[in-house]
């Protein structure tokens, strides 16, 4: 199965910095209807048999100009929504977000028993994602994906064997980055099972603005790496 796992494009609360994960969230800013724009022809090379989305309104609008490009309706799953913030939801101040990535940290380094502050544990929210992969690869080749960026993070981290967080092409995933990996589906809490082919963090059609693309594109590598040091 081929799976190309795509973040939405920007949002009012990404420009903001703020912890946004619950649904259904906000829309796009100007900038990420555009980005939104560009990956029709950003994965003009595959082909896509199927196209899923989440829950929250930011990735029904990325994938529309897709969805009616390939004339495929995008499926609907809730577990491929955001990792909760939980207590942590619509905060922007930096002790907050270094305690959302020092619990994907903790997870990515294999103790999926801690909790998001409020919410999740790494099984509850790797359970979900892998759930979700596994329908779609009932009959189909290629996936395409259109989910969030802490999640797609920490789904292709714990999945792919072949991610090394010290190498500087994975620390970017901004609005509408891409990452395809190829694999089968994995029953279980074990890591791997997947490869990634291509990691291509920068947004679709480079279309990159002047603000931020949220808390996680920002921190998110720095505190990874640092996690992995001594794994």
């Amino acid at each position: 199965m081929r799976l190309i796992l795509i973040r939405h494009g920007q949002t009012p609360n990404n420009v903001l910095g703020l912890l946004d994960t619950a649904v259904p969230g906000p829309g796009l800013t100007a900038l990420g209807e555009l980005q939104a724009e560009a990956l029709v022809d950003a994965v003009a090379g595959e082909a896509i048999d199927a196209l899923y989305i989440s829950n929250l309104t930011r990735t029904a609008l990325t994938a529309a100009p897709l969805a009616a490009a390939r004339t495929l309706t995008p499926t609907v799953r809730s577990g491929l929504r955001e990792i909760s913030a939980g207590t942590l939801e619509m905060k922007g101040d930096r002790t907050s977000v270094e305690a959302y990535l020092r619990t994907l940290k903790s997870w990515l380094t294999g103790d999926l028993d801690v909790r998001m502050p409020g919410t999740e544990t790494g099984h509850q929210v790797l359970e979900r994602f892998d759930a979700v992969v596994a329908e779609a690869a009932n009959g189909n080749g290629t996936v395409a994906v259109v989910s969030h960026g802490a999640m797609i993070r920490f789904w292709a981290g714990y999945r792919g064997i072949n991610l090394d967080w010290s190498d500087p092409q994975y620390h970017d995933l901004s609005n509408t980055g891409i990452v395809i990996m190829e694999g089968e589906p994995t029953p279980s809490a074990t890591p791997g099972g997947w490869e990634i082919r291509s990691w291509h963090g920068s947004p679709a059609g480079g279309l990159r603005g002047l603000d931020a693309d949220g808390p996680t594109a920002e921190l998110t590598a720095e505190a990874i790496v640092a996690g992995h040091e001594n794994v």
